[in-house]
């Protein structure tokens, strides 16, 4: 049955990367250009994330933030590092200065994350999955919070998501006890419909954001 399960997700996960890859197609044609005109080089970011069996990998997306964003905010900004880590290692956009202007726009739409449809090629993420979390950031919560050790045990034993149970739910405002809750839950019980049922409420989450 594992086996079988495991056939369908990757078959769902290469299905719809395909197809969303070639239906915004127009995306990757225009967006790395308007990346250029408004802050130059690199296009696509590139961060390190840990996946599956804690293996780590290299994370893409299209570049939102200005080029020294990691710099800025571990070396030169103090106040928002402190922030960040407060809020449970993320910072609204709002509040963020490392974030270019066309990068909010990106944000706001989502279109920040379609190069995770790469990474979903290459077998590194599933479409559906926990968060693809920083190893620092990992460390940093397991200590604060002892009692996700065993949760994060159970997330880190299959690939990371693009979208998610606590994306679907809630996104960014759901705290970090309670996503490592629900997506343990989702590692524990997955199957294939659980899976398209998250996959069909992605998009009104998104929609949700704007």
């Amino acid at each position: 049955m594992l086996l079988n399960y495991s056939f369908q997700k990757r078959l769902l996960d290469l299905t719809v990367a395909i197809i969303l890859t070639l239906a915004f197609l127009p995306v990757w044609l225009v967006v790395p250009i308007l990346i250029y005109l408004d802050s130059g080089w690199p296009i696509i970011f590139k961060h390190r994330r840990i996946g599956k069996n804690g293996q780590e990998f290299e994370l893409f997306k299209f570049r939102s933030m200005v080029k020294d964003a990691d710099e800025i905010l571990h070396k030169k900004n103090k106040i928002l590092l402190e922030k960040f880590k407060k809020g449970d290692w993320k910072v609204e956009a709002k509040e963020d200065p490392r974030i270019t202007r066309l990068g909010r726009v990106l944000r706001s739409l989502t279109i920040d994350e379609f190069p995770q449809l790469y990474n979903v090629l290459r077998g590194e993420m599933s479409m559906i999955g926990p968060r693809a979390y920083l190893q620092a950031e990992l460390t940093d919560q397991i200590t604060k919070h002892p009692e996700t050790k065993i949760l994060v045990k159970d997330i880190l034993s299959i690939k990371p998501g693009i979208t998610g149970p606590w994306q679907t739910s809630g996104r960014n405002e759901v705290p970090f006890v309670q996503r490592a809750q629900m997506d343990a839950t989702y590692a524990r019980n997955r199957n294939i419909w659980i899976d398209i049922k998250i996959l069909f409420r992605t998009p009104r989450a998104m929609i949700s954001k704007w």
